[in-house]
């Protein structure tokens, strides 16, 4: 994917966001009353990235990483233990009321609309929260109502929404007051495969057309392949690889994998330059260590071939890999 910040030459040069050595601790008690013990526990630490306008980065890692964290000093609900952050030119701790008027923040699990009120009426409150004055409101309400068809649910109480329609629902709260930031922490967690494409696409057409940059965190692969120019990747509270896709894939040696598909079946193949590691009827998958062209050669000078296909390694391969310390990860499923 080209990156989006190229798109956009008319936006400042500045970083929307950028952190410096940024760390925060936790201090747990443990133990019974009244011989608890302190024990202090490094959640982030010595973290530094910056992201430009108009870009769409992802920031990856499993529980536990860091990853909320670091999202809620970003978005100044935690203040750094050490280091620097500033957003939209911000102190995100010092200036969160201000701050709020530059960002959107999403949370996947929780919403910012009101349960029992219709969806309409909870994103009028949302417009005095921000202060948007009401003409800017109705043509930016009437804008998303259409980008994200919301119109059949505007009179619905949010309590009844489907999933898909609570985020499509809480995507509009974030973007009425036209933000240039909009964080997202697992958007698409729980929605159809329709309800996800429609949230990515409305996602990449406001970065195409607005600027808007986004930062996302996701446990979803396909989020990050469709939606992300960068990558970074958080592992036990420090940064493991910050990057784009293909640095990801080539930074972590997964190999590549040639599922053949026989005329009959056979016994595994044995060719140099490949191992197979999973046979099914007629059809083989085989780990490549060589060049592609090579084993191919060598597998259609030995047997007859009804087809082939070259699967380049997917990023959850490639991320469980990373977290895992670089550790190629054999096909554990060959459908």
């Amino acid at each position: 994917m080209t990156s989006h910040a190229t798109t956009h030459p008319d936006l400042p040069a500045a970083p929307i966001i950028e952190a410096v050595g940024l760390g925060r601790d936790f201090v747990l008690s443990e133990g019974p009353f009244p011989r608890r013990t302190r024990r202090t526990v490094r959640a982030v630490r010595d973290v530094s990235f910056t992201i430009r306008p108009g870009e769409i980065v992802g920031y990856l890692g499993p529980n536990g990483a860091g990853k909320s964290s670091t999202m809620k000093m970003l978005t100044g609900i935690l203040t750094p233990t050490s280091g620097t952050v500033r957003v939209a030119g911000m102190d995100p701790a010092r200036r969160r009321t201000r701050l709020a008027r530059e960002i959107g923040v999403v949370f996947g699990q929780r919403t910012t609309l009101w349960w029992d009120l219709p969806l309409r009426d909870s994103l009028a409150l949302t417009r005095h929260l921000y202060r948007v004055p009401a003409r800017e409101h109705a043509e930016r309400l009437a804008e998303l109502t259409e980008l994200l068809e919301l119109g059949p649910f505007l009179g619905t109480p949010v309590r009844q929404l489907s999933l898909g329609q609570h985020m499509r629902g809480d995507l509009t709260a974030a973007l009425l007051h036209a933000p240039r930031l909009l964080v997202l922490d697992e958007p698409t967690i729980g929605l159809d495969v329709v309800s996800k494409s429609t949230i990515r696409a409305f996602l990449l057409r406001i970065n195409a057309e607005r600027g808007t940059t986004i930062l996302i965190t996701t446990h979803d692969l396909g989020d990050v392949e469709r939606l992300c120019d960068r990558v970074m990747v958080i592992d036990h509270g420090r940064l493991a690889f910050e990057g784009d896709l293909p640095e990801l894939r080539a930074t972590v040696p997964v190999p590549r994998v040639l599922v053949v598909d026989l005329a009959v079946p056979a016994p595994a193949i044995e060719v140099p330059g490949a191992r197979t590691v999973g046979v099914e009827g007629p059809r083989q998958w085989l780990e490549l260590a060589d060049n592609p062209a090579r084993v191919i050669a060598a597998v259609a000078a030995e047997h007859e071939v009804a087809d082939l296909t070259l699967r380049e390694p997917d990023i959850e391969t490639v991320v469980s890999s990373l977290y895992r310390g670089g550790v190629p990860v054999e096909a554990e499923e060959h459908g």
